[in-house]
């Protein structure tokens, strides 16, 4: 009898050690692989147009294979059940290697690792749409939808706040380094369903497919993102815009992903320098000592590499030259003219007080 006791006792040890946790078994597939590669930034893409009321954006991601990694295509999905949206999967660095946490389907949003995937998952939550009363409602300020074809729709702006908006992909050193919130912890123990079929099926495809492998595309999958699972050619298929990069701002709507190779103060100086110019050559409108070049000789301030002749104007009287020269500071009239700059054209005449002696000089 007591070793009855015992072996019931060791039985049931057996089965609570091998039966998961609630909390575990909830996180879909918890960390499903492991490796010791960082996955490349997310590619810059645009999102497809909402095939059909009631699909639901699922972003795309890095996976990976025995190739190496590979881009699942982002894509529109319908929910397995109503009220159900969708927390997407992340790459995790913990412990010196790269851990990869599946999406799943739940009431709410759960944690995934703070990255901003674009189009409505800013890094917290889901910003892309809703559910009121059993009907799926988009917004869209940052969906791609047809409201000719779609009327649940509204439009709420959408702030992500995060200090550096970029195109990282995973959490941790070195990556996005955020932490779940209250709520997110909460999401986490609530009832969750696994990727639908057409999910994995999806990304099955993909892993399937040369092109898609960050080593084959240099990380600018040919196909980014598809109208549905499974879609991999044909019209709403998109194409990366470009490699994602850690300084890069990723999937955001076109005005927020205009690329500026300078700060706006060096675009500043360019203007102005251009303005100024534009108004140096421009001699009649500024007097003789606005010359850009202090160095060049005061007769410069005109155009040197045109004859003597076109500098003057035939219509003036012949002392008009003498007025403008009265402008000038005494003190460049009392010196005599300083010697060309080495990169300017050589004047005309000697002495930049007096024109030229072939206009002085009196016919016989």
């Amino acid at each position: 009898m007591r070793s009855v006791r015992y072996l019931s006792a060791f039985l049931l040890a057996v089965v609570t050690l091998f039966v998961p946790s609630k909390s575990s078994a909830q996180i879909a597939v918890g960390v499903g692989i492991s490796v010791h590669i960082g996955p490349p930034a997310l590619p810059v893409y645009v999102q497809p147009p909402c095939p059909s009321a009631g699909y639901i954006w699922t972003p795309g991601y890095w996976a990976y294979g025995d190739d190496g990694y590979y881009w699942v295509p982002g894509t529109w999905v319908l929910a397995p059940q109503p009220g159900f949206l969708w927390t997407p999967g992340y790459w995790g660095f913990v412990g010196g290697a790269y851990g990869w946490h599946g999406g799943y389907w739940g009431p709410h949003v759960g944690f995934y690792g703070g990255i901003n995937y674009g189009f409505g998952y800013g890094g917290v939550g889901f910003e892309g749409g809703r559910w009121d009363h059993g009907v799926f409602a988009y917004n869209r300020s940052v969906t791609n939808v047809n409201t000719t074809v779609i009327n649940n729709t509204y439009n709420k702006t959408v702030v992500v706040n995060n200090t550096t908006v970029n195109n990282t992909s995973f959490n941790g050193e070195g990556g996005v380094k955020a932490q779940p919130t209250a709520a997110e912890r909460s999401a986490e123990s609530e009832h969750h369903i696994q990727p639908t079929s057409a999910q994995m099926d999806h990304q099955h495809q993909a892993s399937t497919n040369r092109a898609q492998l960050a080593s084959v595309n240099g990380g600018k999958p040919a196909v980014a993102a598809s109208p549905k699972p499974g879609v991999f050619s044909g019209k709403g298929v998109v194409q990366a815009k470009a490699a994602g990069s850690p300084a890069g701002n990723a999937n955001h709507p076109a005005a927020n992903t205009a690329k500026t190779d300078r700060p706006p103060s060096a675009a500043a100086k360019s203007n102005t320098a251009a303005m100024s110019k534009t108004n140096t050559n421009n001699g009649s409108n500024k007097p003789a000592n606005a010359s850009s070049n202090s160095n060049r000789p005061t007769n410069t301030s005109s155009n040197s590499n045109k004859p003597a002749s076109a500098n003057s104007n035939s219509n003036r009287p012949a002392n008009a030259s003498k007025s403008v020269s009265s402008n000038r500071p005494p003190a460049t009239t009392n010196r005599p003219a300083s010697p060309p700059h080495s990169n300017a054209p050589h004047p005309q005449g000697g002495n930049g007080n007096k024109p030229p002696a072939e206009h002085t000089k009196q016919p016989r």
